[in-house]
């Protein structure tokens, strides 16, 4: 759902480092909402790896890439612009392609600063269907598809995978010697999986009867809140580099042990209150790894200790300078405080991405 927003919290050119003719622009920030992460039951792809679509009004595209990759802060004519950021594109229907994301609209002022909080939910909508014996003993020359306005798929009888469309209505079809029959419609919303009974009765004889039984698991019939964005170690996160922690999932998790976390290496030189995020650096102990490659911001990065040996010899940026901006899974264990912030701490292995 698209949500519009004006942000109008000024400041003056010289606070944001703006010259003073450029009095008719504005600052346009934009990060996730880490207020609203929480565990899931679905694997939820980074979102440094979402993909982010900034718009004026007229269609010109500020930046179109990923979110990783973007900016921190964007200098942009004071006016509208739309915010969109996907997990995936998503045109058709398809099965296991869960599209999560959201859209805003912002208004930004002449020598202000909007700030854009994202808070990424599913997208589109699936389907599940559970067929039963039953319709394969009276209906075995019969096809099952799912269809919407954006297409249709074949929903096979051993299929598991869940299949997405667009919100919007689905009906269920059963074709049989060419001709195809309605079984069942429903309209469904963003953030919803429905899960469907097919079972078919003959009769005495054998024979199938003209109706199809078609029931719908309520029960089982997937909300909002499984699809959230977040997650921690507790869930079952972490655990190897496919399924790493995200920079801001990592923040939430401390005590999370032997963990695999993935971020950017944005600074180092930590101090109890400050970090540095630009060259030269002078530490070759810590280093700070942030949700993206252009993090400037200590509250939203995580503190990272370097242990003597490989990978102190490795990641250290008095040595690795070229390593500033590029993006790492690291393997080690989620601390409370490590110099004033959430920090990793033993880290015994580590690979760049």
């Amino acid at each position: 759902m698209k949500k519009c927003l004006v942000l109008l919290a000024a400041v003056s050119c010289q606070m944001l480092g703006m010259p003073e003719t450029a009095d008719e622009k504005g600052e346009l920030r934009i990060s996730f909402n880490d207020s609203h992460l929480t565990k899931v039951v679905e694997e939820i792809p980074d979102t440094s790896d979402f993909l982010l679509t900034v718009s004026a009004a007229d269609g010109t595209r500020i930046y179109d890439g990923p979110y990783g990759d973007s900016p921190e802060s964007i200098m942009v004519d004071a006016g509208s612009y739309t915010v969109y950021v996907r997990s995936c594109d998503f045109r058709k229907p398809a099965f296991s392609m869960p599209q999560y994301g959201d859209e805003q609209c912002v208004v930004v002022a002449s020598g202000g600063v909007a700030d854009v909080r994202l808070t990424c939910v599913q997208m589109n909508a699936g389907v599940r269907l559970h067929i039963d014996g039953s319709f394969l003993d009276n209906c075995p020359s019969s096809v099952l598809f799912l269809k919407s306005s954006a297409g249709k798929l074949m929903y096979g009888y051993s299929e598991k995978r869940i299949a997405y469309f667009p919100p919007g209505s689905v009906s269920l079809m059963m074709t049989t010697n060419g001709t195809d029959k309605v079984l069942f419609t429903r309209d469904l919303q963003a953030r919803t999986v429905l899960e469907i009974d097919v079972s078919a009765v003959g009769n005495s004889s054998g024979s199938p009867q003209e109706s199809i039984k078609v029931a719908v698991d309520t029960s089982r019939t997937w909300t909002s809140e499984s699809y959230v964005v977040g997650g921690s170690g507790s869930s079952g996160k972490g655990g190897s580099i496919s399924d790493a922690l995200t920079v801001s999932q990592a923040i939430a998790s401390a005590g999370e042990e032997d963990v695999w976390v993935s971020g950017y290496i944005v600074g180092g030189d930590l101090s109890s209150s400050s970090a540095s995020f630009s060259p030269p650096f002078t530490s070759r102990t810590n280093l700070v790894l942030g949700p993206r490659s252009s993090t400037t911001s200590r509250s939203s990065c995580l503190s990272v200790s370097l242990p003597s040996g490989y990978v102190r010899d490795e990641l250290n940026l008095p040595d690795n300078p070229s390593l500033l901006g590029r993006k790492v899974c690291l393997k080690g264990d989620i601390v409370e405080s490590y110099y004033g912030m959430p920090g990793l701490k033993n880290v015994v292995d580590f690979e760049f991405q």
